[in-house]
């Protein structure tokens, strides 16, 4: 049985789409009478020509190990809505037998192979140490400067009191973010940005000022005192701080990942948005988060469908609890995963985070399987509570989002126990993805 005789899902491929009207374009290309000369190959690859309105029809070429994109139309997004109906049609009918790619859908391919054998080499040349240790000092001494200049800020606004700040408004808050972006420390700034948008965050927003207001100054005395800590504390601080460990720094691990959640946020600026995606070794049960960057207009371009299954080299990062990781070489063509992922109670969920928040005291939350659980909707909240014990965790909406994620959850449920994949913080547990018993295609929260 080759590679390709395994397909994915309609689901799926619409979970690649950049918005709801790349979705309907490639859905409406997802019929053959759209395309001819297409076919798959067992080194997973799938191609074909669109008919287009001119006389010339579009070459689509898809590397299902990416996955990544290629087409001759001159649309700007990816995957663009012929490469969309190009894999529906693949995933409803299947292309026959792998054949051979033809030659404008081979030189793609080769050149994206020859890429992926060469990363060394990208990185070649001669590097001038002193340098470099001169430009990491000056950079340092920036972020102390920046750190006494937030200090001094943080301490006026508790002399003022909280009472005042939604009357200041977000303005001083991103002038004083401004000034971490001079200072060369994006982390700060982020922080800072995320500070100023509490006081506009409903109900009880004074003691959630007051929180992370304590967080973000020991995050500056950290940076101060960088030179007493043990080094994975100060790799953390680091980190944190915005400054990333090169790639040659973090760990390998090569497995086959199951894709467990994948979601956008957007920066309190509109500026930014961030795309994080979940991933869970299959063999090693290591976590691994990716994050993807999309400029204002353009959505990011790592999309992985949730429920696929992919073998990969994940590098982690330096200071990032162990979760922060890039992919690198995939070795083969993504598929759906054939079982539930196994889950645990949420005693032994808040166990975890707990343990990671002693490696990493700014850690918003921790990626946790949870089952079996029954979801219970309250008046005061909703809870996930163990299928087989009396222990229970409240429910937390991302970003203050809608319910209709956990409708969702409580129709998938039908009063029975459920597998259900989130984020486990201070705040409760973040369902994003579910699976019913024995089902193991999953299904998206939100």
């Amino acid at each position: 049985m080759t590679e390709q005789a395994v397909r994915w899902t309609a689901e799926q491929v619409l979970a690649l789409a950049p918005d709801d009207a790349s979705r309907k374009a490639g859905a409406k290309l997802g019929g053959a009478g759209s395309w001819s000369h297409t076919g798959d190959s067992a080194s997973a690859s799938v191609w074909g020509l669109c008919k287009g309105s001119g006389s010339t029809p579009y070459r689509t070429v898809v590397d299902l190990r990416g996955p990544a994109y290629t087409c001759s139309c001159p649309s700007r997004k990816f995957p663009c809505k012929h490469a969309l109906g190009l894999l529906l049609l693949w995933a409803a009918e299947g292309f026959g037998e792998p054949g051979e790619a033809p030659d404008w859908a081979a030189g793609w391919l080769a050149e994206r192979a020859a890429k992926a054998g060469r990363p060394a080499a990208a990185a070649g040349g001669p590097v001038d140490e002193e340098a470099a240790r001169r430009r990491a000092e000056r950079r340092a001494a920036r972020i102390s400067a920046g750190v006494g200049e937030l200090e001094q800020r943080l301490e006026d606004v508790l002399r003022g009191g909280l009472a005042g700040q939604q009357q200041a408004g977000y303005a001083p808050w991103e002038e004083t973010a401004a000034r971490m972006v001079d200072a060369q420390a994006p982390g700060l700034a982020a922080r800072v940005r995320e500070l100023g948008t509490i006081p506009s965050c409903g109900p009880g927003w004074p003691a959630r000022m007051l929180e992370e207001g304590a967080l973000l100054h020991l995050l500056n005395r950290g940076w101060l005192g960088l030179a007493g800590l043990p080094e994975p504390l100060a790799a953390t601080v680091r980190s944190r701080v915005g400054l990333a460990g090169t790639a040659a720094e973090g760990e390998v691990v090569r497995d086959r990942w199951l894709v467990l959640a994948q979601y956008d946020s957007v920066s309190p600026d509109g500026r930014l948005t961030t795309r994080r995606t979940w991933l869970r070794g299959l063999g090693s049960g290591r976590p691994a988060l990716v994050l993807d960057f999309g400029p204002p207009g353009r959505p990011p371009g790592l999309a992985l469908p949730v429920g696929l299954v992919l073998e990969a080299q994940a590098r982690f990062r330096p200071g990032s609890a162990g979760l922060r990781a890039d992919l690198g070489e995939r070795s083969a063509a993504a598929e759906p995963c054939d079982r539930v992922p196994a889950g645990v109670g949420t005693g032994a969920a808040l166990e975890a985070y707990g343990a990671a928040l002693r490696e990493d005291p700014w850690l918003d939350s921790w990626p946790v399987v949870l089952g079996p659980v029954i979801p219970i909707p309250g008046e005061s909240g909703w809870q996930l509570a163990d299928a087989e014990g009396d222990c229970a965790l409240p429910v937390a909406l991302a970003g203050g989002g809608s319910r209709s994620g956990l409708w969702q959850l409580a129709a998938l449920s039908g009063g029975g126990p459920v597998t259900v994949f989130g984020e486990c913080g201070h705040r409760g547990f973040t369902p994003l993805t579910a699976w019913h018993p024995g089902c193991p295609e999953p299904v998206a929260l939100g």
